[in-house]
Formats: structure tokens, sequence, C-alpha cells
């Protein structure tokens, strides 16, 4: 199984390539990809450079076109499309129908991968975007379990692609209105989930408040950590008491489910993490080298050693160890 790495950086990508990534994803800097943070993401220059690093190494990298073009506005999204194909990159990440078409009738060559985002999370589905665009891999949602995903794999023809490591997601995929109903900005569009121009953070006591744009979404004792205000990972008071309603702060980690992931048939393995530091890319991809290089020889896999970079610092196999319906 390949192993598919995050880089929100120029600096990310080379830590990522030199811990041993397959493949690299990343974006450009602006709304046509889903972590549209200030600083973060490559400029066309740098995307160019990255490419010719990571190629020299043996390693692909993935350009994220993954966002929802704007009416009036799909320039935008065919210029990086274009940018990116231009550049040499191996797929593109992608997920809006209208440049999905464009890539395909533009781009006839250019390998396309199906982003999480268009939540592609049954057979009719995934076969719509293959039989239509020349989809060569999906990246299923992060809501199936493994017999499911296993289930789909036997009924499509293109590659799947499943995430292992990092940030959840209460929603499927592209399917969730919290941030831009507290913001007026879409994640799914303008490419950032509570965006920091709406975050503010104030002292009221003895504990620190988070808010995004008009609401409250968490506060903090002095012997806490100040996690990011998203509605999802808020704490609210209701008639049951006060705690987290829509879903803990936690990161997924399949580590233990990777010998039911490559029974089930899927093709790569991903790592979320566009907005974090080296260090933590440094830690992830090394570990999850090691995990899949354990599984090839028939060794144990080593668990627990990622819980310093998980949110919360509290891991869950989420969806693919189901016991709810």
């Amino acid at each position: 199984m390949e192993l598919i790495c995050p880089a929100g950086t120029p600096s990310a990508l080379e830590v990522a390539v030199n811990a041993g990534a397959d493949a690299i994803y990343c974006g450009f800097s602006d709304e046509t990809n889903a972590r549209n943070f200030p600083g973060l993401n490559f400029s066309r220059e740098e995307l160019g450079e990255g490419i010719s690093y990571a190629h020299r190494h043996g390693v692909k990298v993935l350009v994220a076109i993954n966002t929802f073009a704007r009416a009036g506005a799909t320039d935008v999204w065919k210029r990086a499309i274009d940018d990116a194909v231009g550049a040499g990159a191996d797929a593109l990440i992608m997920a809006d129908v209208g440049m999905l078409a464009y890539t395909a009738r533009h781009h006839s060559s250019q390998r396309i991968h199906l982003s999480v985002q268009a939540a592609a999370a049954n057979p009719d589905a995934i076969r719509f975007y293959v039989e239509s665009f020349g989809v060569r891999r999906v990246v299923l949602p992060r809501v199936l379990s493994v017999p499911e995903i296993a289930k789909i794999i036997k009924e499509v023809s293109c590659e799947t692609e499943v995430f292992v490591y990092g940030g959840l997601c209460v929603m499927e995929e592209g399917r969730c209105s919290l941030s831009s109903y507290a913001t007026g900005k879409s994640p799914n569009m303008q490419g950032v989930c509570s965006p920091p121009s709406h975050v503010s953070y104030r002292e009221e006591g003895d504990k620190v408040v988070s808010r995004l744009g008009k609401f409250t979404i968490n506060a903090f004792a002095e012997d806490e950590a100040t996690a990011y205000p998203t509605l999802c990972k808020g704490r609210f008071t209701t008639s049951h008491g006060t705690g987290y309603i829509f879903e803990d702060p936690v990161s997924l980690d399949a580590a233990t489910m990777l010998p039911g992931l490559r029974d089930a048939g899927v093709t790569a393995l991903k790592i979320e993490g566009r907005q974090r530091g080296r260090a933590y890319i440094e830690s992830v991809v090394r570990t999850f080298r090691q995990a899949i290089e354990a599984l090839e020889a028939g060794e144990a896999i080593k668990t627990g050693s990622l819980i310093a970079m998980s949110e919360g610092q509290m891991t869950t196999a989420g969806a693919y160890r189901k016991t709810w319906r």
C-alpha cells in the first residue's frame, strides 16, 4: 500500500519525502484547495521546485484542487488545474464536477483522483466519476467500516485511498455547513473550516474562552490546552450537562486496522495534516512507514507512539471499527 503524506509548505514536503512518503499531496495558496490557511500552501514556483525535489527522490506529488468552484469565478480553478498539470503533477485531487469535466476535456492524459470532499461512499457514486471523467482513484470518506470498504472495492474498477491518521470530520466530508453558518465562509468553497479571521480568544476570570464568529465554542481552565475553535469540537451546555456534543477532540489512528485494510484491497493510506508542522510530519510519516514495513514482514505493528501528536492526546479507530448504526 502506498503511503500518502501531507505537505503544507515546501519545507514540510522535503521532510515528508525524507521520512518515507511514497507520494505527497499539497495545494496552491488560494481558495482552490481545502486547507486555505494563511502561511500555508505553495506558490507556482514553489510547487514546481517541490515536484522536482520529490521526483528526484522517486516520490510522486498529488495537487489538491478539491474545493467547489464559485459561480462566475471558475477561471481561478481552471488556472490552478492548468498550472498544476504544467508543473508535472502526478495526479490532481478533485471534487467539483465542472472542474473534473474541464480536466478530462483539456488534459485527457492527466491522472485524476477523486477527493474525499466529493463524499463518494458507494459503488454507484464512484462508478459515475470513473465513467464520466476517467477518475483513477477515489479517496473514501471517513464514515465507512472496513467491511464496507471491502464491499465497495469488489464492485469498482478504480484504486481506493483511505485516511489512517489525523483529524476527523463529524460529517461525511463535503456535507458540513457548520463553519459557513457561523462565519459566512464555506470550507468546501473558500477552502477553510473555521477561518482565522473569525477566531478570537478572551480571558474571563480564570478561564480562556474561544469564539468563532458570534458563537462561544469552548472555555478552558488554566491547566487545559487551549484548542482551536471549530463548532463540531466545541463544548456546549444542554439539559444533559456540559460536554462535547458533536465530536470529542480526538485524532484518527488506524495503525491497528492496517491488516484489515490491506486484505480489503486498499491501494493507498493517507495521513491528514497539511496545517501541521514539520515535527508532526516527520514523526507520523516515519511511524506509518515502519508500520507498513512491519505489516509486509509479518511482524507486529507498534502502536501508541503518536499520542503526543494527536488532538487532545487521544486517538480512535473511528468508523473503521464501527460498533454503532
